[in-house]
C-alpha cells in the first residue's frame, strides 16, 4: 500500500485550509489530483487518503473519481495524448490523426506504451472547435494536426524531448501537471511565459476591445464565507426586509361565483412554501385547514340526475355533428380512381379465392 510522503501530505491540509471548515469536502477535487501526481493515476490508497483527510468514506471519494475522465483510474504514461475525434475535428480529420497514432503506437484508447512514455486516448471535445483538429499533450493544445505532425510530436516526446504546444506554457509531464491542477504554481523558470495565444483569441479580445466590453473587476484574495457566515448575511438581510413598510395592496375585485364549482376565495400559499408542499397541500389537505380550489380547477358538486329526455337530445346532437364515416377514404384522392382500386382488390381477392378452391379439390383427391 502506498505511503504518500510529507510533502504530499502538507499540500493536503494547504489545500483543506482554502475552504471554509464546514466546506472542506469541497477540497476533494483538487486532493484528487494531489495524489495523482505522486503515484500518476488515482489508487485505491490514493481514495482511501482523501476519505481519510476529509472524513467521508471511499464510497463517496471513489464515486466522484470515476465521473471525471480527468482521473485515471490505472497507471498513465508521462505523457497524455489526447486526440479530439468528435463532430468538428472529426470532419477536418482528427479520426485520421488518431488512427495513425494507433498504428504507429501499437495501443488504443487508455493504453499506455511499453516504454512507459505516452498514454493514448480520444477525447470526445477538447473545447477548442476553431482551431481543429486538435490534439493536447497533458491538456496543451496542439491546434490544426494533421497525421504527420502528431507523428512528429509523440516520436520527440519518446526520444526525451518536449515539443513546444500550439499554446500555453512549456510541456511539463502528466504528475507535475496534477500538481499545477490542484492549484499550486508552476515552479519551472520561465515556464509559463513561453507559449503565445491563438489567433481566434486575439480575434475576441480585439473584438472585446472595440467594443468596450471588459470583465467585472474581482479581488482574488476575497475569502470564501462559511456557512454560519452566509445564514448570519441572509437573517440580516430578512431583518432588514422585514423593517421595511409593507406595500399596500389594492382591494381585489369581486369575481362571480363558478357554475357549478366551489365558492371559496382564492388564498395566496406563504412564500416560505415550495411549490411541491403547496401542491401536496392542495391535494390532501388535512381536516383542520380549508383548502380553496386550486388555480384552474373546479370542484364537482353533487347533483340532480340529467332526465332521460335530456340525455336522448344530447346524444342526438353529437350524431348530428359527427356524421360516421364512409369509406375511409384519405381527404382529397379522387373518387375514380378510390373507386378503379376496388375493383382491382375484388377482382384479385375472387382469383386468388378460385385458385384456392381448385388446390383444395385436388388435395382432397390425391
Amino acid at each position: 500500500m502506498t505511503t504518500f510522503t510529507e510533502e504530499t501530505r502538507a499540500r493536503a491540509r494547504e489545500i483543506i485550509a482554502r475552504y471554509p471548515a464546514d466546506r472542506s469536502r469541497s477540497a476533494l477535487l483538487p486532493l484528487l489530483h494531489l495524489v495523482q501526481a505522486e503515484e500518476g493515476y488515482v489508487s485505491p490508497a490514493g481514495v482511501t487518503f482523501c476519505a481519510e483527510v476529509l472524513g467521508l468514506n471511499k464510497a463517496q471519494v471513489g464515486a466522484v473519481a470515476t465521473f471525471y475522465t480527468m482521473y485515471k483510474r490505472r497507471p498513465t504514461g508521462d505523457y497524455l495524448v489526447s486526440v479530439c475525434t468528435n463532430t468538428m475535428c472529426n470532419v477536418l480529420g482528427g479520426q485520421e490523426v488518431y488512427d495513425t497514432l494507433v498504428e504507429h503506437l501499437g495501443v488504443g484508447h487508455d493504453e499506455t506504451t511499453a516504454d512507459g512514455k505516452i498514454t493514448l486516448e480520444h477525447a470526445e471535445c477538447l473545447a477548442a472547435c476553431d482551431y481543429g483538429p486538435v490534439m493536447t499533450v497533458n491538456y496543451d493544445f496542439f491546434d490544426g494536426v494533421d497525421p504527420q505532425g502528431a507523428l512528429g510530436v509523440v516520436d520527440e516526446l519518446r526520444a526525451g524531448g518536449r515539443p513546444m504546444p500550439t499554446r500555453g506554457a512549456r510541456l511539463c509531464t502528466l504528475k507535475e501537471m496534477a500538481v499545477q491542477l490542484a492549484g499550486f504554481a508552476d515552479e519551472r523558470e520561465g515556464a509559463v511565459a513561453d507559449g503565445g495565444p491563438g489567433e481566434a483569441t486575439l480575434r475576441g479580445l480585439r473584438l472585446a476591445e472595440q467594443h468596450g466590453i471588459a470583465a467585472p473587476g474581482y479581488d482574488p484574495k476575497t475569502p470564501i464565507r462559511s456557512k454560519a457566515d452566509a445564514d448570519r448575511a441572509a437573517a440580516e438581510a430578512k431583518a432588514e426586509a422585514a423593517k421595511a413598510p409593507a406595500p399596500v395592496e389594492p382591494a381585489p375585485a369581486t369575481k362571480p361565483a363558478p357554475v357549478g364549482g366551489s365558492t371559496a376565495p382564492d388564498v395566496k400559499a406563504p412564500d416560505a412554501k415550495s411549490p411541491q408542499v403547496r401542491t401536496a397541500e392542495t391535494r390532501q389537505p388535512d381536516a383542520a385547514t380549508a383548502v380553496p380550489d386550486a388555480p384552474g380547477t373546479r370542484v364537482p358538486t353533487d347533483g340532480p340526475p340529467p332526465a332521460s329526455r335530456d340525455a336522448q337530445a344530447a346524444q342526438a346532437a353529437g350524431v348530428a355533428a359527427n356524421p360516421p364515416a364512409g369509406d375511409g377514404k384519405p381527404a382529397g384522392d379522387e373518387a375514380g380512381a378510390q373507386q378503379r382500386n376496388l375493383k382491382e382488390a375484388e377482382a384479385e381477392t375472387g382469383a386468388a379465392g378460385a385458385g384456392s378452391a381448385v388446390a383444395s379439390e385436388t388435395g382432397a383427391q390425391k
